[in-house]
């Protein structure tokens, strides 16, 4: 079976991805460090923070219906270049000695703005440049790449900001989404649109889609609840590793095993085919139930260390099954609109556990939040196996993927509108030829974290 990275369209996609990735991975880190450096304040982090999600958030709809009604290699050039210029902008801000924080949140606000319409572009492009046969490596090596970046991202940041300056990590940033978007001027994407409805009747037909799938959205609940989790343990969990499990060190030390896991759950993604793909990957998530509980009740740091790596190993595996999934069980018309509802509902959970977590510690202590949020995050993600479209969903797709896994491999980009290794849904409407995780984002999943 041909490689996807022999696919030229692919190929351009997979370097446009991992070269802006490693870009995006730096910027955590450099602009934490550059506004609590200007400010001095928390607050003033958390309102650039909250000026990049919050659009992000709202617009995702609007996005998916853009990416189903353009062409979303046109999306996304455009959104490279539009985050392109705001990266730069905010890096010119702060070589320049005097950064502005309201030019600063404007400026990551049109970035999230512009994310807001490249998130749902991302499955698209996938299934629009790899066949059917394919898409669980191509998915698994734009992941594996993506997570490589997240895990040297810190480091590198670490690296400017202390050397050259914070701002020339934006600089680089900018610089990646330039040639992100140059690659793409290269790579063809043969698009159907939709078909050009009043808005909200685009908006419903993509919901349509969503509801109508139990598989799917039983599962969205679970990696809602995932990402809710995650911001409950990012933010309950430095002050108990500092302060109950031997320093700072500790969480450093969990972050850095937690990148390695997403990485190893997305290279375990690469070689595996389990049968039932959706099952497993859900079972998955449930084990971030186990750092939760570890750090409830002050497991030793080995322990702890060792769950969390467990638990992103799970997520890791996630992303790319997840999304090879649904690009050969959605139309391809629709495909955009789902992958924005998708992200919508993955991130929603994120901002009520970031704002809930403290609340409720200062309450009733660290130990009730992070125990109550284990055993939701275990009931939502391993209790999406009573659900029988979940059980079932991907059998179709390994016996379609064993048919074709003799055939020729394209040598370019192919039309979505049906072909060989593209099942029929085993519950729900039929789907036609075929999107995070948290990457969520994302690892939220998808990303989504």
């Amino acid at each position: 079976m041909t490689h996807p990275l022999r696919l030229p369209d692919f190929r351009l996609l997979f370097l446009g991805r991992t070269i802006s990735t490693l870009g995006d991975a730096i910027v955590p880190a450099a602009l934490a460090i550059a506004i609590t450096r200007a400010t001095g304040s928390s607050g003033a982090l958390a309102l650039v923070l909250g000026c990049a999600m919050v659009p992000r958030l709202l617009l995702l709809p609007l996005g998916g219906v853009a990416g189903d009604r353009f062409n979303p290699r046109a999306i996304a050039l455009t959104t490279d270049l539009v985050r392109a210029a705001a990266q730069v902008f905010v890096g010119i801000e702060l070589l320049g000695g005097d950064p502005g924080l309201a030019q600063i949140a404007a400026a990551e606000a049109l970035g999230g703005i512009a994310s807001a319409f490249a998130l749902p572009t991302a499955s698209p492009l996938v299934a629009a440049t790899v066949e059917g046969a394919l898409r669980m490596r191509a998915n698994a090596l734009l992941a594996s790449a993506g997570n490589a970046g997240r895990l040297c991202g810190p480091a590198l940041a670490g690296l400017l900001v202390y050397t050259a300056g914070a701002g020339w990590a934006f600089v680089l940033n900018g610089a990646s989404f330039v040639i992100s978007a140059a690659l793409l001027t290269r790579v063809t994407v043969r698009h159907t649109p939709a078909e050009r409805r009043p808005l909200f009747a685009e908006l419903a037909e993509g919901w349509n889609e969503l509801r109508t799938r139990s598989w799917y959205w039983t599962s969205l609940v679970g990696h809602g609840m995932w990402n809710g989790a995650a911001a409950v343990l990012l933010t309950l969990g430095p002050l108990i590793a500092s302060r109950d499990l031997g320093g700072d060190g500790v969480w450093i030390a969990m972050t850095q095993a937690g990148a390695i896991g997403v990485l190893a759950g997305s290279l375990i993604a690469g070689k595996v085919r389990p049968s039932r793909p959706v099952l497993i990957a859900n079972l998955g998530l449930a084990l971030y139930a186990l750092p939760l509980a570890a750090l409830a009740v002050a497991a030793p740091a080995p322990v702890t260390v060792a769950a969390y790596t467990l638990a992103m190993a799970g997520l890791g595996f996630l992303n790319p099954v997840w999304q090879t999934v649904v690009q050969q069980e959605f139309p391809a018309q629709v495909l955009a609109r789902v992958t924005s509802y998708d992200w919508l509902l993955s991130l929603a959970a994120a901002p009520l556990g970031y704002t809930l977590a403290p609340l409720a510690a200062d309450a009733w202590g660290s130990t009730v939040p992070l125990a109550v949020t284990a055993a939701l995050v275990a009931l939502a993600c391993a209790g999406t196996a009573a659900v029988p479209g979940v059980r079932r969903i991907g059998r179709s797709t390994a016996k379609a993927t064993t048919a074709t896994a003799s055939a020729p491999a394209p040598t370019g980009a192919t039309g979505r509108t049906g072909g060989s290794g593209v099942p029929v849904r085993p519950d729900g409407p039929a789907a036609g030829a075929e999107p995070a995780v948290l990457e969520t984002g994302s690892a939220v999943p998808k990303g989504r974290s």
